[in-house]
């Protein structure tokens, strides 16, 4: 029994985990107290070096992970939890060992635009959260004065739109708008991240206006053809988005930028090339990009809808050589993280053709714009991938055909994640001091993607009735076990925090 000479702790051990990069033997020992890990062993230690009663598993050989740290998730609450929310998001991501999610600042209403829009989304997840939640703030045209109160907040960084949200509470910003939030956030402890679309002007005159443009005008071909909809957000759009942003990041030059879900391999060299002058550049990408190719996509099937685009397959397979630049160091890559930017909606606003339904999907929002296009319109449909809590199998599953190891996938779904985030000091590694968050891993199980295993609210993924292989067995926040493949979840409740101490460090 514990004892203030024996405080009440938890020991997780296997013949494989991940720690300081590399594959080892381990017993790591949680307090129960503080959810920290105290110690950590390089072996597989018996039952009978603790006190009796103390609670232990052997693993072997399942890996133990450190808690992936999903930076890029859409949970949707307050105002549209019919497409998700705190409590279905995080148990998705509890699922597949995502032991924190950082939640992005629009398609919940209010958004995450003022310190007053934050609070409500703070008192909505309240008790709802079974893994760790952190949060972003936006940027949107006029909320300039609401940054540095937001930073004080806790949140974990900002994002902007260079282009149409899909949701009006959300408007893009214009170059004008991203110089303002540079001075205003140049010497914050944050991150200024963009959503890196635009269109091209056709004239010197066109200016900032032509990001309020709908593209495409004038579709080159069927509205249910997926490669008229590739089209339609060519690469262009990506690189033009970018080099406006570098072209403005003298303006702060410490303050760190980052690229969320980048798509387009040609925007790359752009990237590079500022990195290498000094700019504080990083990108994502994301499990789709790395797993989906346009060429498959089939007549009709929005399931694969998202901007930017899911792109052909030779673009994919720049993706995957550029974040494998990452495996020796990660400030060779510009590519350091991936992420799954679960973007959900109600299965009507995909408008999903009924040949590609599944069970489950026939909820509808209230604020459903289905009836302006037709079944299968990739113009009209909802544009986002449904994945939270499927993304380390996808990442295996696809990895495993490019000599992808299990390290990699820590360092671009956890510690890098983390780092993204200045979580690095607690969470993204199995270290002592660190969180006690751990993912179980059995990397040889298979599982078919089914509604039973998408635990997101809309069962509506382009991912449905594939095999991925690599099952999160156990689930483990702050010493806690969260959920078991075999058990379910904790029958205690949720037991998720929420993250709202204010970051203070700039390193992504």
């Amino acid at each position: 029994m514990p004892s203030a000479a024996h405080p009440p702790i938890t020991v997780l051990a296997s013949s494989r985990a991940v720690l300081d990069g590399g594959l080892t033997e381990a017993t790591i020992v949680i307090s129960l107290n503080t959810g920290k890990i105290t110690s950590i062993f390089h072996s597989v230690l018996p039952p009978s070096d603790f006190p009796p009663g103390t609670p232990y598993a052997d693993h072997s050989p399942r890996i133990l992970l450190p808690g992936l740290v999903d930076a890029h998730v859409h949970l949707n609450e307050p105002g549209r939890t019919e497409w998700e929310g705190f409590w279905t998001g995080t148990r998705a991501a509890a699922f597949g060992g995502v032991t924190t999610v950082i939640d992005m600042p629009l398609n919940a209403i209010p958004p995450t635009t003022t310190v007053a829009g934050f609070k409500e989304k703070i008192k909505a997840a309240q008790g709802q959260c079974w893994v760790d939640v952190g949060f972003y703030g936006g940027v949107v045209p006029g909320n300039a004065a609401e940054l540095k109160p937001l930073v004080k907040e806790g949140v974990r960084g900002f994002k902007g739109f260079m282009i149409d949200s899909g949701v009006d509470e959300f408007p893009a910003v214009s170059s004008h708008d991203v110089a303002e939030a540079m001075a205003e956030l140049a010497d914050e402890p944050t991150t200024l991240m963009f959503h890196a679309e635009m269109i091209p002007p056709i004239s010197d005159s066109v200016g900032d206006a032509v990001q309020h443009s709908l593209p495409p005008l004038f579709p080159h071909g069927p509205l249910t053809s997926y490669n008229t909809f590739l089209e339609s957000r060519p690469p262009s759009f990506e690189t033009y988005a970018i080099s406006e942003i570098l072209s403005l990041a003298s303006l702060a030059p410490k303050l760190p930028l980052h690229i969320v879900h980048l798509s387009a391999i040609e925007a790359i060299p752009l990237l590079c090339d500022a990195r290498a002058k000094g700019v504080k550049i990083t990108a994502e990408t994301c499990f789709h990009y790395l797993s989906l190719a346009s060429e498959a996509v089939q007549e009709g099937d929005t399931r694969h809808k998202c901007c930017p685009p899911i792109r052909t397959q030779s673009n994919q397979d720049g993706l995957w050589q550029e974040l494998l630049k990452d495996k020796t160091d990660g400030a060779n890559g510009v590519i350091s993280t991936v992420v799954s930017d679960h973007s959900p909606c109600t299965p009507d606003l995909k408008l999903l053709p009924a040949t590609f339904a599944s069970e489950g999907t026939n909820s509808k929002s209230p604020t459903s714009k289905a009836d302006e296009g037709t079944d299968g319109d990739f113009f009209s449909a909802w544009g986002g991938i449904s994945s939270v809590g499927l993304g380390l199998s996808i990442l295996w599953t696809e990895g495993a055909k490019r000599g992808v190891t299990i390290e990699d996938a820590v360092r671009w779904c956890s510690q890098n994640t983390a780092r993204q985030v200045g979580l690095e000091h607690c969470k993204g590694q199995l270290g002592v001091g660190f969180d006690g968050d751990v993912a179980v891993f059995d990397d040889e199980a298979e599982f078919v993607v089914e509604p039973s295993t998408m635990l997101f609210r809309n069962k509506c993924s382009p991912y449905e009735s594939k095999t991925l292989r690599g099952i999160v067995t156990e689930t483990w926040v702050r010493g806690c076990k969260v959920f078991a493949r075999d058990e379910g979840f904790n029958k205690a409740g949720p037991c998720g925090r929420l993250l709202l101490e204010p970051r203070k460090t700039t390193k992504v």
